[in-house]
């Protein structure tokens, strides 16, 4: 065909044909000219060998560099970007342009695939069921998921099979601890229905941050115990190689994405509570284990019976309640009822609220709070416990620490705000302690917001006596009782009676 070159396979064929075919009708089932067929009859030599290679068509500009300054560097450095090369070559030689940046990149790939150090071989493995469970966190942070209309700071403790593929996903609020990998561990295993022979997690390094020696090797003693109790056999993976953690890292991935495309789908990322959230993200793991259901089933049954019980997944500290009504735990301020005052309390802290025991009785549980990332303090605060004292000095409200925790709903807050601006800061105090004691009081912290709510829309001073008439229990409401006295000389007869009998036994 004009235009086009003879390729090797071409004159292959046509070199068998001409043995048995005219050269003419030889060129032809080749697909050339017969003028091409007599020219390859006289010269028999393959295209591919006749070609030279191509010459440079501009001068090098990096020969006269390259060995002597770019690869003493790659040497010493083995580890340095190209384009850090680039930027230290431009500084030294202004002259060469910006234009030689891909050319020393393809150079520096070329010399490191020729001289440079041997790289790290990643060894793909065979799973076997029953053999391999592993843990990771994962941060969930660009998400962007808010509760009630306030930002979640949280993560997933992430559970997966290396041979089945079953998932489990855990919601964590603070940051990676035993107590959270004991507790999403946990769940996950009696979720599953049984025990693999080995567990692996990642170096635990951020679980160990900011711990002395003493107490990193408590938190190691208490997770080997945690796979004792369970027949697990723990073990680790190299800190910083994230590949030997690979069954689980990539499913990452595919989980986070998995849940963004379902808050698309959904339309918000607002939820009304934090257990709602865990529901959303329950589901999205369940579909997920769906799709593997017969590997699963398969897996199970190479899987270990569980335990007759669980283990402990908190950690038990002693506080003091202080004259202050509460008591200060990881740098965060509780408030509890004040009778507890002068009592030591056990406390048992989870990942998401603290559990308050006296002696062997259990009091309360409170959410847990976590200090800002400053250091600066916090407050879990509920108004129930302090504002029978309150009520008593109101001022106190306005130097209060932890005021700002103080108000159930924002609508307190705003309206102590406008009433700073109205008013002095003791009639403030006043008015809005009385309206904390009129929720606590009547049970009305919703509606009585909704009536500040709309005080504050009118720009007007509530009115106590009105809201209380307002939540005052309907007279209707109230049950008549009606007390019948027994008539005394009913008891005469009693006794009357009693004292026959005995004689009739004498």
């Amino acid at each position: 065909m004009p235009g086009r070159h003879v390729t090797d396979q071409q004159m292959r064929f046509f070199m068998t044909l001409k043995q048995s075919d005219t050269i003419p009708m030889a060129a032809a089932k080749a697909g050339f000219s017969q003028a091409t067929g007599y020219r390859l009859q006289a010269d028999p030599t393959l295209p591919s060998q006749k070609k030279t290679a191509r010459g440079r068509r501009r001068p090098d500009p990096l020969v006269a560099i390259f060995d002597t300054e770019v690869v003493p560097l790659l040497r010493s450095s083995p580890g340095i970007r190209p384009v850090a090369v680039y930027e230290e070559l431009l500084r030294q030689h202004p002259d060469l342009g910006t234009g030689v940046r891909r050319t020393l990149e393809r150079r520096i790939r070329a010399w490191r695939a020729e001289y440079g150090p041997e790289q790290e071989v990643i060894f793909r493995q065979t799973h076997t069921p029953g053999k391999m469970g592993l843990s990771d966190f994962t941060a969930m942070g660009k998400l962007g998921v808010t509760i009630a209309d306030e930002a979640l700071d949280h993560r997933l403790y992430h559970f997966r099979l290396a041979y089945s593929g079953f998932q489990h996903a855990h919601v964590v609020l603070g940051g990676e601890s035993y107590v959270a990998l004991a507790e999403g561990l946990q769940n996950a295993l009696w979720t599953l229905g049984g025990v693999p022979h080995d567990h692996r997690t990642d170096s635990l390094s951020a679980a160990f941050k900011n711990l002395d020696r003493s107490a990193r090797a408590d938190l190691t003693d208490r997770f080997d115990a945690l796979c004792h109790h369970y027949g697990m056999t723990p073990t680790r993976n190299n800190k910083g190689v994230a590949h030997e953690n690979g069954s689980i890292e990539s499913p990452h991935g595919h989980l986070k994405r998995a849940i963004e495309d379902a808050l698309l789908m959904r339309g918000s990322r607002d939820f009304e509570s934090l257990q709602d959230y865990r529901f959303f993200i329950d589901e999205i793991v369940g579909r997920v284990n769906a799709r593997n259901g017969k590997r699963i089933d398969m897996e199970r049954a190479s899987l270990k019976p569980l335990p007759a019980r669980r283990t402990t997944d908190y950690e038990e500290v002693t506080v003091r309640v202080t004259s202050s009504g509460g008591f200060t735990l990881r740098k965060v301020f509780y408030t509890v009822p004040s009778r507890l005052i002068g009592h030591h309390l056990r406390v048992r802290l989870y990942d998401d609220r603290l559990e308050l025991f006296l002696g062997g009785t259990a009091l309360l549980t409170l959410p847990r709070g976590r200090a800002s990332s400053s250091g600066s303090h916090a407050h879990v605060v509920n108004y129930h416990h302090v504002i029978h004292s309150l009520r008593k000095k109101p001022v106190a409200l306005m130097g209060l620490v932890y005021r700002d925790q103080l108000f159930p709903r924002r609508a307190f807050g705003d309206m102590f705000a406008f009433m700073l601006e109205q008013t002095s800061e003791r009639e403030a105090c006043r008015t809005v302690v009385n309206l904390l004691a009129l929720a606590h009081d009547r049970g009305c912290e919703a509606e009585l917001a909704a009536q500040v709510e709309e005080d504050l829309h009118q720009k007007r001073q509530p009115d106590i006596a009105a809201l209380r008439t307002l939540f005052n229990p309907p007279s209707e409401a109230l049950p008549k009782v009606e007390v019948l006295l027994a008539d005394l000389s009913s008891y005469d007869q009693l006794v009357g009676a009693v004292a026959c009998a005995q004689e009739v036994l004498v």
